[in-house]
């Protein structure tokens, strides 16, 4: 705040730097719908370069010390790649392969804080925000961005909040298609398969609705279904074009049956994706994910569907990189989301004048043209 305060009013520095404070740590502006704008303004732009492809759901979190600053325990820190000290945000990335932008963006509150009133009340948390999980809060947010019309789009998310089929369920019941990540542990019934059907009723008493399953007849992991795919199954596909070249992998799709405490169910789960993706020289496979778009989907879309998930990745590293998103150093409820929602205002007029500046499809995907035989850049030790 100090530079921008000396930018606007080098003479008072002091004073412009004390009002940009309150601006952002005490001032009762609604960030929500400041977001609102933010993100009108890149839909707007956006258009240029097609639809919404997704809603990304993901968190970023941002390493902190001491107790005090709100939100912050011991937790898995994706910045360290280990548990630390940190504070985690949540967020819901409107994209598509060219342009993308952060909709929702909400602190994560352990049980530690949720269940303390005197940290509460110190970092001035609403009393009406509970302890909710990271998947409670980001479908929150996608609910709040369906009451307003923001155009739809499957959401696609990392195991994180893949392997929590609660989580899938509500998605379902919401009747939005997903693209999730899950882990090769998660089960599964083969192409084909399914529970079997309730016993046959006895003579006497209430006849059985659960489906069932047996030693002989049961789910397998899907690490397991993937190295018994036959070779047909495999194929190469590009699914886009990256600063080093064509982005290929080795991926295979099959119809599947979720099988997650399906036995506590009356009928068995309806059939969805599961795509893999496994080089042939590695030893075992890279990612997996469960998709509940339709049937006739190819292979190509579900591949570049899982894959766009690269956006948010980039949206996070320039955010913090050139926005300065984890750069705050207060301790407040309201000016933690007032900061981010800023930095996010910011980075959206960005996206946007990229939006307007870059030429649509196909001409932002041309290829550079060929260097002739023998040429040697100037410079060059042979050149030389």
């Amino acid at each position: 705040m100090e530079p921008i305060a000396a930018r606007i009013d080098p003479r008072h520095v002091g004073a412009r730097h004390q009002s940009l404070h309150h601006l952002v740590a005490n001032a009762a502006w609604d960030d929500a719908a400041v977001l609102r704008v933010a993100r009108a303004h890149v839909l707007d732009a956006m258009e240029r370069h097609g639809a919404v492809a997704a809603w990304i759901v993901d968190d970023t979190a941002f390493p902190k010390k001491g107790q005090h600053s709100v939100g912050v325990a011991r937790q898995y820190c994706g910045a360290l790649g280990k548990q630390e000290n940190c504070q985690v945000a949540v967020t819901v990335t409107l994209a598509n392969e060219a342009i993308s932008i952060p909709a929702g963006y909400t602190l994560y509150l352990p049980e530690s804080w949720a269940h303390d009133r005197q940290r509460r009340k110190a970092a001035g948390v609403p009393d009406d925000v509970p302890f909710r999980t990271k998947g409670q809060i980001a479908l929150e947010q996608i609910a709040a961005m369906r009451i307003e019309d923001v155009p739809p789009a499957p959401v696609v998310a990392d195991a994180g909040y893949g392997v929590v089929t609660a989580w899938r369920d509500q998605l379902t019941l919401q009747e939005i298609p997903y693209m999730v990540g899950v882990t090769g542990e998660t089960t599964v019934w083969p192409p084909g398969q399914a529970p079997l059907p309730p016993r046959k009723p006895a003579r006497t008493g209430r006849p059985p609705t659960r489906v069932r399953r047996n030693a002989r007849h049961c789910p397998v992991a899907i690490a397991d279904l993937a190295a018994r795919l036959p070779e047909r199954a495999w194929r190469h596909v590009t699914w886009r074009q990256g600063t080093r070249g064509a982005m290929r992998s080795r991926f295979a799709c099959v119809r599947i049956r979720p099988a997650h405490r399906d036995v506590d169910r009356h009928a068995p789960r309806p059939e969805e994706w599961l795509l893999i993706e496994w080089l042939r020289q590695e030893p075992a496979p890279r990612k997996f994910w469960l998709s509940t778009m339709p049937p006739e989907t190819p292979l190509s879309q579900l591949v570049r569907l899982a894959m766009l998930r690269w956006r948010i990745e980039r949206d996070y590293l320039e955010l913090k990189d050139q926005f300065g998103l984890d750069h705050y150093e207060g301790r407040g409820w309201r000016g933690f989301h007032h900061h981010g929602t800023l930095c996010i205002a910011a980075y959206a007029f960005l996206a946007a004048e990229r939006a307007r500046l870059s030429p649509p499809e196909p001409l932002s995907f041309l290829r550079a043209p060929r260097l002739p035989a023998g040429f040697r850049p100037r410079g060059a030790p042979r050149a030389a």
